[in-house]
């Protein structure tokens, strides 16, 4: 097995492939709305990461309905996912959270996948998910935007949080029995190989269930763009981008679900996104490499539980 894929991890878990359908709430940012800042992260866009998503105008039974009627008709699908993926979706009352939470509970959607940012999490909302999570049989992962470990980067991207919550809201979901998934950016011009290397092996310590692997890309009309256009930032190349993907998952722990290894963009508000290729023939080009080298998630996972420890031997 080169990597654990999540598609493979979906059929394990419930017998048969399961579409993820996405939920649009009209949520916002504590990096936008004033609380943090006004501008968002440098790389974020004004329709967040929700850009093929249906209105927030739209109820979320009305949006599911809509989505969930299309993929059945076209790839004969039985199971769902309700992913919330635009901004914070738990920058809420927590009343309201409980509520928006509640309407995706209809027929055919066995989880709840909730995007959001890590200081955005408190034992109020693991509490509505746990109690959802009991009451009605379904399983509920939080993913969480890090993007790295580099807490300089983070600060350069101006996420408005630093690595400690990130890891706070991860202990913190296990305490409620709510799986988590780390977005991760992996080919950072900030970053080297390194904070690469460390994001694999922090990912691991603190027990994360899923990855889910972007490429940047960067928009018109953001602080990412602009710096872009003004030639002080240059993107890393396709082949700097394969390697460092490669990387991350050979010191990843092999327990730990990959959702996708590149992510995608609004192409025609994008400056700049995956080298001009294909997301697929990239992850064709990924996973070549791996076979082709003998390279595969956790070959190098041998530094915890005190690895290099006196054995009396």
């Amino acid at each position: 097995m080169l990597y654990n894929k999540f598609s493979d991890y979906l059929v394990r878990t419930y017998n048969e492939k399961v579409y993820k359908i996405p939920v649009n709430l009209p949520a916002t940012c504590p990096n936008r709305d004033g609380l943090l800042g006004f501008d968002g992260c440098i790389f974020c866009g004004e329709e967040g990461a929700g850009f093929e998503n249906l209105s927030s105008d739209l109820s979320i039974k009305e949006q599911l309905r809509k989505n969930i009627n299309y993929i059945k008709k076209k790839y004969n699908a039985k199971k769902y996912i309700a992913y919330y993926q635009n901004y914070s979706n738990t920058y809420f009352p927590v009343n309201e959270f409980n509520n928006y939470l509640k309407e995706a509970i209809i027929k055919d959607v066995v989880a709840l996948y909730i995007s959001t940012r890590p200081d955005c999490l408190n034992n109020e909302y693991f509490e509505v998910m746990n109690d959802i999570k009991e009451k009605h049989g379904l399983d509920i992962v939080v993913e969480i935007g890090l993007q790295t470990v580099n807490y300089h980067t983070l600060k350069t991207l101006n996420r408005g949080h630093g690595l400690a919550e990130f890891i706070d809201s991860v202990i913190r979901a296990k305490k409620y029995n709510i799986e988590t998934c780390a977005h991760m950016i992996i080919d950072l011009p900030m970053d080297n190989i390194e904070d690469v290397i460390e994001g694999a092996k922090l990912l691991s310590a603190v027990g994360i269930n899923q990855v889910k692997c972007h490429s940047l890309y960067i928009l018109k009309d953001t602080k990412l763009g602009s710096l872009y256009s003004q030639g002080k930032i240059e993107p890393v190349t396709m082949e700097e981008y394969i390697e460092r993907i490669i990387t991350f998952l050979e010191y990843l722990s092999p327990d730990i679900v990959i959702q996708r290894l590149i992510g995608r963009a609004p192409e025609e508000r994008s400056l700049f996104c995956s080298w001009n290729t294909s997301w697929w023939k990239i992850v064709d080009f990924i996973e070549e490499k791996m076979v082709k080298e003998n390279r595969y998630q956790g070959k190098k996972f041998n530094y915890l539980n005190g690895e290099i420890c006196f054995t009396g031997h």
